[in-house]
């Protein structure tokens, strides 16, 4: 198998990586994986013992156990493989590292964290006692603001003080949907740590996941879609501190599932959701409006249009016309550094490190922007998406270069292109399984 492997094109070996069995003496492939966990655990580690934030560094010691496990289980498989032997029951599975990392790294931080929060540090300037980054409790926040003022913004020109930059809520009004069960029956220890928006997030995006599965007829995951979108650390990191990027990954991910199956009225909806809750997806509408077209034809991309703008205007105009200046100034000032407020997100990437150059450097960064932009309109022109995973690799492609350049961003967001990735290959999987010619009835009835 080594030989055979050694001898296809660089791609296709790639491929065969992510795509290997569960169980399997496949050398490459728990390479691989010994690789994925040890670079996980580095991330992990100093996590635990440098971060500034509480909460990162609870992650950080879960996941190093959580990761140092995937790290012993994936070595002791490829020293089975490399003596021919294949381990029996779970643990010759792919999938316990995985397993690992859900529990240990996502699943019980996550509940640590939630009862932690009680103890009501949350407002601090002190991110050393934050047992939730702050998007957490802006979101919880902003749902209380709709609830009782019909708009999640408030006027940060009527504070009388200074604003800062937790009074922000650089969200679509969408986003405050996530905030509602706090913001409705909280008020009790009890009531509180249930209704933790990172809860709500987390089961958004569980269903996601399964209504895109449904969607697809149950297709096998391959381990390394998993990796890639659920056991690496910016996932489990995101999933325990904060978690709205998960839900929203998620939607976008079922909007694609839903026009790849022909419900493009519905993938429209959906895509207005998520549209509505975070601006930074927005490319994504041009490459499902392709694909639709192409898919499907013109009727199909006038019902997928007519549902994107129908459901966004329904969801930004109200909230608009309550208060419109702090509307733009909270949804378009502010995360485009023209707020009373300048944005803290400057994590330092090839963007924000080509942008603190001077002026050459910040519009250098603007023309690269541009120019990825511009890529890939010609992508999408010269090739355009067949199918969904097509769909998909585009829509990652497309959000990691404006992730990478844009000047403010952080590195969190990262999380999209990666949950894409590996949703790209379960998308994959499940064409694959669709394309191949059924088994006719005297394959299948024994004689």
């Amino acid at each position: 198998m080594g030989t055979e492997v050694g001898r296809a094109p660089a791609w296709r070996r790639a491929a065969r990586l992510f795509t290997a069995p569960a169980r399997t003496l496949d050398v490459a492939a728990l390479r691989w994986d010994l690789g994925f966990y040890l670079v996980c655990l580095a991330f992990a580690l100093p996590t635990a013992l440098k971060s500034e934030f509480y909460g990162y560094r609870v992650w950080g010691n879960f996941a190093t156990v959580a990761y140092g496990f995937g790290v012993l289980h994936s070595g002791w498989l490829l020293w089975s493989a490399r003596k021919g032997r294949e381990p029996r029951g779970v643990l010759g599975s792919r999938w316990c590292g995985i397993a690992a990392v859900g529990l240990l790294a996502m699943i019980l931080p996550l509940a640590l964290l939630v009862i932690r929060r009680l103890t009501g540090v949350d407002w601090l300037i002190t991110p050393f006692s934050w047992a939730a980054q702050p998007e957490v409790w802006v979101i919880e926040r902003s749902a209380d603001l709709l609830l009782h003022h019909g708009t999640p913004y408030v006027d940060v020109t009527a504070l009388g003080r200074a604003p800062e930059v937790n009074d922000y809520t650089p969200y679509g009004p969408v986003m405050a949907l996530f905030g509602l069960p706090r913001a409705v029956f909280g008020g009790s220890p009890i009531a509180d740590a249930l209704t933790d928006a990172r809860w709500v997030f987390a089961l958004a995006a569980c269903a996601c996941v399964l209504g895109t599965l449904k969607l697809l007829k149950w297709p096998k995951v391959p381990v390394g879609a998993a990796q890639l979108a659920l056991a690496c650390p910016l996932t489990a990191l995101t999933w325990a501190v904060a978690g709205p990027d998960l839900a929203i990954v998620g939607l976008l991910v079922l909007s694609c599932a839903l026009a790849a199956t022909g419900r493009v009225a519905w993938s429209g909806l959906v895509l207005a959701l998520v549209i509505s809750a975070k601006l930074i997806v927005v490319p994504a509408a041009a490459v499902l409006a392709v694909f639709v077209l192409v898919r499907r034809g013109k009727p199909a991309l006038t019902r997928f249009l007519a549902a994107l703008v129908a459901t966004t205007a329904a969801l930004h105009l109200p909230v608009y016309l309550v208060d419109p200046a702090a509307f733009v100034e909270h949804v378009f000032r502010f995360p485009l550094g023209m707020g009373a407020v300048r944005s803290p997100a400057a994590s330092p990437l090839p963007g924000h490190l080509i942008a603190g150059l001077g002026v050459a450097g910040q519009v250098t960064a603007f023309v690269l922007v541009g120019a990825a932009a511009v890529a890939m309109l010609l992508w999408l022109v010269r090739r355009p998406p067949a199918n969904g995973s097509g769909a998909l690799l585009r829509i990652a492609v497309g959000l990691g270069a404006l992730i990478l350049l844009t000047p403010a961003t952080r590195y969190g967001y990262l999380v999209y292109p990666l949950v894409l990735l590996g949703a790209h290959l379960v998308f994959r999987v499940a064409e694959a399984s669709a394309a191949r010619p059924p088994r006719s009835t005297s394959e299948t009835t024994s004689s």
